[in-house]
């Protein structure tokens, strides 16, 4: 039991880095000599510009900053709560608040990553000035870590749920 407690801890915490990273770092779309996000435009690995309501479709990048930054805090706080839950359970019930937290997180960054997937040609496209080598570009390996903390997310969440509290 003490096996899979770990195990468990240790899948939440990765879930909590992954958002992390994929919420702080600057690799949603990357190219030869550019890498952009949703908080920032660099070209040169110099010449970076930050995205603030100038920028065309600025709403939309407001989104998805707001649900990944949400995702991260109920990641965080499905850990406290799962912490607590260790001590004040009794024998045989679920960690049902645990889960419905953690199924929180998992909505929300799928929402992030699902707005930046479905808008990011637009946003690229009506800013011009700003995205005007990212015809060539790719996602990137932040924009990836955001779908994987997706999945672990949503595995944690159903972890959750189906455990129990043992002695």
């Amino acid at each position: 039991m003490l096996v899979l407690l770990a195990f468990i801890i240790v899948f939440h915490i990765t879930s909590a880095a992954l958002l992390f990273i994929a919420t702080i770092d600057n690799a949603w779309w990357v190219g030869e000599e550019f890498f952009a996000d949703v908080w920032r435009v660099c070209i040169n690995n110099t010449n970076c510009t930050e995205i603030n309501d100038t920028f065309e479709e600025y709403p939309t990048l407001q989104a998805v900053q707001a649900t990944m930054i949400l995702s991260t805090i109920l990641c965080c706080i499905a850990f406290l709560v799962f912490v607590l839950q260790l001590f004040r359970l009794k024998q045989g019930e679920r960690f049902v608040l645990t889960s419905i937290i953690q199924l929180m997180s998992c909505l929300c960054v799928m929402i992030a990553a699902s707005i930046y997937t479905d808008r990011r040609g637009d946003l690229h496209r009506n800013n011009k000035e700003w995205y005007s080598l990212t015809s060539e570009g790719r996602y990137g390996y932040s924009f990836i870590l955001a779908w994987v903390a997706f999945a672990f997310t949503f595995i944690s969440g159903i972890m959750y749920l189906i455990l129990r509290k043992r002695k």
